[in-house]
């Protein structure tokens, strides 16, 4: 991977691909609060043959500081100079997820797997010692792109009700997993198959693969 030029607090590392989709994965807040998250999604985003862009934020702010999105675009033109791509999707876990919602309101983005936003994270206490720094606004849910929502219910379901149900939205809720347990699970029953779908845009193949992993899909109202 090639580290590309950003401003602190922010970091961005490129990995090449040939095919025309760039995978943006974002990561989440990690265990070290003292260092740069590491990248995440790592063999993940890029599949066999994606271009891969992994966005960090030292500052941990949710996707919300003035400059957070000047410094996602800055990345993104610095890996078009470098890659050729025509197509767009975000990947995220937790303030990861929330990052790759937001991405969407300021790129062209075409899909977007979020796993376990929070809709609300400041008024969550699990996220007090970030959120105490700054007022964190509510997750939006951008139009235009298809939008994947994955949570575990164990403890999300606050989360999860906080995202109106609406088309364009698959909303994938796992009554047996937790918010920190629900992506390793997902790692283990085919999270692989799934960024590969949400990449080539094949719905059906990423909603099989997820209710295979257990996920049910939240109902539209009537």
């Amino acid at each position: 991977m090639a580290d590309l030029p950003l401003p602190a607090p922010y970091a961005a590392s490129l990995r090449p691909g040939t095919s025309e989709t760039l995978v943006i994965a974002f990561s989440s807040i990690g265990h070290d609060p003292d260092r740069m998250p590491e990248p995440e999604f790592r063999r993940i985003a890029p599949g066999t043959d994606r271009p891969a862009l992994f966005f960090r934020d030292a500052d941990r702010s949710w996707a919300s500081a003035p400059g957070w999105a000047e410094a996602l675009q800055q990345a993104v033109a610095a890996a078009a100079a470098h890659q050729r791509f025509a197509r767009i999707v975000t990947l995220g876990v937790s303030m990861g997820a929330v990052a790759a919602l937001r991405a969407a309101d300021l790129l062209p983005v075409a899909a977007v797997l979020a796993i376990g936003p929070q809709s609300d994270a400041s008024g969550d206490a699990r996220w007090r010692a970030w959120t105490a720094r700054q007022a964190i606004p509510p997750c939006p849910l951008p139009q235009g792109p298809w939008i994947v929502l994955a949570h575990g219910l164990q403890d999300d379901a606050g989360q999860a009700a906080g995202f109106a149900p609406r088309k364009g939205v698959d909303h994938l809720l796992f009554a047996g997993q937790g918010h920190a347990s629900l992506a390793p699970h997902l790692k283990r029953h085919g999270l692989q198959g799934m960024v590969d779908a949400l990449a080539e845009g094949d719905r059906r193949r990423l909603l099989r693969i997820a209710t295979a992993a257990g996920g049910a899909r939240r109902q539209l109202p009537r």
